[in-house]
């Protein structure tokens, strides 16, 4: 067998796709694309806005009973940025589990560093809460409900941008 020098790219699109397909889904998974994204040029320098967090993990639950069971919705929810998680719940997402983990909490949702960067003056501040919002199949779901929630609760700790680290 020959060595090989150099990664073979997985194909992440086709990927998805075939994982989505043995899970029963009948429609291909279609990437989300909008050619009049909803995005805009920050009305203030970026030392000058408050940013937030949102992360696609659940809140931790140590009652084993009340935990999601893979593919299960949650609703889009809210955590106190001045007190990080020790613990998220990540299990019923789709990562890969036999090459990673998920116990540092920090490497998907970097409140600390979001802090350092305030207090270093890179960002105006950091907003009061994080948020999270369920990922899951449904495009339309996530256009009709997750998003406005996001947004809503975001204008309301007038927030000016939020940086999405997905699972």
């Amino acid at each position: 067998m020959a060595t090989r020098t150099h990664r073979s790219p997985v194909s992440y699109i086709d990927r998805t796709r075939e994982y989505y397909a043995a899970l029963g889904y009948t429609r291909p998974y279609a990437w989300a694309h909008h050619s009049d994204v909803p995005f805009a040029a920050l009305a203030k320098p970026l030392s000058q806005s408050r940013v937030a967090l949102v992360t696609t993990a659940s809140p931790w639950q140590d009652d084993p009973t009340k935990k999601l069971k893979p593919f299960e919705r949650h609703g889009v929810w809210a955590g106190d940025a001045a007190h990080p998680p020790a613990k998220l719940f990540t299990e019923n997402l789709a990562w890969d589990k036999e090459t990673t983990h998920t116990d540092d909490v920090e490497s998907f949702l970097p409140l600390r560093h979001l802090k350092a960067a305030a207090q270093a003056g890179r960002i105006g501040s950091m907003g009061p809460r994080y948020y999270g919002v369920p990922t899951e199949y449904s495009q339309g779901r996530t256009e009709r409900e997750d998003a406005p929630a996001i947004l809503a609760m975001c204008r309301e700790d007038k927030v000016d941008a939020v940086v999405l680290v997905a699972l």
